[in-house]
């Protein structure tokens, strides 16, 4: 890290993102359980209306405050990103990095509500949400009626019920640590060359490593720009706080690829 730049960063991060909406009508009937696609590939990078989403090698650490949403009967019955059919009356959500299957503890800060859910699919692909609830989560939040909660989310342990006899007792999966790494931020991607070559110049001041990283879709290059390299996620994730702070509010982290 280099000078402060925060009194420097007066850049709009112009990024395009699909729209998403809660729906209000009364709920269908659970659809035909599925079970995950096997193999599946969770960690592959992946591409949302021209932006690319990294996800984290692990949740270990991960706690993130921020907007919630909710989705549901116009995704209900729909194939999610760990294969399963989404079901809108199960206790799972939407987060764009964390690995399918974490388990995260919600918290709505606005009335201290608290519910853990599994994530199985990708999104809220808006700016500035950070996870989409299951419709039975925004109800257990009590944000069902509103839409959007502020919320912390915090990666917890798996802990599952066990009988023996008529004991009963609670096998703990702890959370797999890759807190230590190589991580850096991805500030924006841009078309134009130019716009990415400005903000990484603006950047490089304040910043170790200020880069831009090519990538290929649909026949065209885009232009990432991404800064900072941090071999702890803890600290990466300072720092990107700070950065949505600051302007960037579509600013993600990226695992570095061969690290």
């Amino acid at each position: 890290m280099k000078m402060p730049w925060r009194t420097c960063v007066g850049i709009g991060l112009l990024l395009a993102v699909l729209a998403a909406g809660c729906s209000t009508t009364p709920p269908p009937p659970p659809p035909t359980p599925s079970a995950p696609v096997s193999g599946l590939r969770t960690q592959r990078p992946y591409q949302i209306n021209g932006i690319w989403y990294y996800p984290l090698p692990s949740a270990e650490g991960y706690v993130e405050e921020g907007i919630a949403s909710w989705y549901g009967s116009d995704f209900h019955g729909r194939p999610t990103a760990c294969g399963e059919r989404y079901d809108m009356h199960a206790m799972t959500a939407a987060h764009k990095t964390l690995p399918l299957g974490t388990y995260v503890k919600v918290t709505n800060l606005e009335n201290h509500r608290s519910t853990i859910l599994r994530i199985n699919d990708r999104g809220p692909f808006v700016a500035g949400r950070i996870i989409d609830l299951s419709c039975r989560g925004a109800q257990e939040l009590d944000s069902y009626r509103k839409g959007t909660a502020k919320v912390r989310v915090e990666a917890v342990q798996r802990a599952s019920e066990e009988k023996l006899g008529t004991n009963t007792y609670w096998r703990v999966d702890p959370v797999p640590s890759f807190r230590y790494g190589q991580f850096t931020i991805q500030i924006g991607a841009f078309r134009e060359q130019p716009n990415a070559l400005r903000l990484k110049d603006r950047m490089s001041r304040h910043f170790d490593g200020a880069q831009i990283v090519q990538a290929y879709e649909k026949g065209c290059i885009l232009h990432r720009v991404q800064v900072g390299m941090y071999r702890d996620l803890l600290l990466a994730r300072k720092e990107l706080d700070s950065l949505r702070i600051h302007g960037f509010r579509d600013a993600f982290i990226v695992a570095v690829e061969g690290q």
